[in-house]
């Protein structure tokens, strides 16, 4: 049995953020990671291989679009494999690195699967270790959202992850969401030579966002892409010889459609009740979710939970946060998560990104407010990069 005064369960920014600070402040720090690499869904399946993906994107959108600048290049080769190394080998330098910043702040890193087995224990699966500590801190992050119905077991069916792998591009590839994951990759998948289709079931792409903030990326997406599905969803898919047969329900959506492959991006669902919470008697919700105060304090006062297990929004940078303020609260310092906003951005192209309340939320909630918006039509800085169709929006208390 190994006896410590803090463990944190996943390795994620959130939970290596808390196992670090918590280090920091003197305390003796386990970190349970179920992975080989440290840095959870973001580092290794996530945030960081999709924004080198997205940075090789631009350079061939970029160098396609050069004429306007009066350079021409000759006709783009990609090579999928060095595109593809070179995903990986940032990943590895990365996980690489905070490896090294556990081992330097003493941080026992345990690999394997961990779940409670009281208040005060957690067993990890298939051994015999078991961690006793004093104060806990979950950050088992979330999960990809899967449709049962759905042939995932056909690997022309992937999920976000599965397309991160770039094992190929396919000829004709279907986004179901139209979100920020799915858009990313379609970013992604249309630069390297793919035909893309987005289906999305709401009445506008990005829906947590305001209309008009998301039109430029609508718009040119829509020159750009062979289809884009509104007000529509997928109502069935078939693994067939020619493809992924997909069967749509939508006033202009074919009734069917084949593709070489698929991707189902239609969001996360948190680890909460995965890592047998009930048996330290941590509440979790009917959606998964482990309810906290400001403290980031669950039900239980010695145990805290961080990130995508905790709430919406499923951010990376709030886990972050979250994750210094648990670790503080476990130190004795006064601290809390008391967050006015929080930041989203969608690094397509053009990226899209927005804090606070949205239009559509201010008029839900009958908040009288005025906007001003400015035309990126008139900056300087933007016609100076050929990229004008962009807009910035202000709103504020009337």
């Amino acid at each position: 049995m190994i006896k410590t005064q803090v463990v944190v369960i996943g390795s994620g920014p959130g939970g290596y953020t808390a196992a670090f600070r918590a280090a920091d402040l003197g305390k003796e720090v386990v970190l349970i990671e179920r992975y080989e690499n440290l840095g959870g869904v973001c580092l290794n399946v996530g945030c960081i291989p999709s924004k080198a993906l997205l940075h090789t994107a631009q350079v061939i959108n970029e160098a396609a679009e050069a004429s306007h600048f009066g350079v021409t290049f000759g006709e783009t080769t990609i090579d999928i494999d060095g595109v593809r190394a070179n995903k990986e080998d940032i990943v590895s330098k990365l996980t690489g690195g905070i490896k090294a910043l556990a081992k330097a702040r003493k941080v026992q890193v345990i690999t394997g699967y961990g779940k409670f087995i009281s208040a005060n224990q957690i067993a990890i699966d298939d051994s015999d270790e078991v961690i006793e500590f004093e104060h806990c801190i979950i950050a088992a992050g979330s999960r990809v959202t899967k449709i049962p119905a759905f042939p995932f077991d056909d690997p022309r069916v992937m999920d976000s992850t599965d397309a991160l792998e770039l094992d190929n591009v396919p000829e004709r590839l279907l986004i179901v969401g139209g979100g920020i994951i799915g858009l990313e990759m379609a970013t992604v998948y249309n630069a390297l030579g793919s035909e893309i289709t987005v289906v999305e079931l709401a009445d506008q792409l990005i829906a947590s966002a305001d209309k008009d903030v998301v039109t430029p990326l609508a718009r040119r997406i829509k020159k750009q892409y062979k289809e884009i599905y509104l007000n529509t969803k997928v109502t069935k898919m078939e693994a067939t010889d020619a493809g992924i047969k997909v069967n749509f329900e939508g006033k202009k959506a074919p009734e069917t459609d084949t593709f070489d492959k698929v991707l189902v991006s239609i969001g996360r669902s948190p680890n909460g009740e995965l890592i047998d919470a009930d048996k330290a008697g941590v509440n979790v919700n009917e959606w998964g979710f482990i309810p906290t105060d400001k403290q980031m304090r669950t039900n239980i006062n010695h145990i805290f939970a961080i990130g995508d297990i905790v709430c919406q929004p499923m951010l990376a940078h709030k886990a972050v946060h979250e994750a210094k303020v648990a670790a503080e609260v476990i130190c004795g310092h006064k601290s809390g998560f008391d967050a006015l906003t929080i930041p989203s951005v969608a690094y397509t192209d053009p990226e899209v990104a927005w804090t606070g309340k949205t239009e559509r939320e201010l008029k839900e909630q009958g908040i009288a407010y005025e906007k001003g918006v400015f035309p990126w039509a008139a900056s300087g800085r933007s016609l100076s990069i050929g990229r004008n169709e962009g807009m910035s929006k202000a709103l504020f208390e009337a």
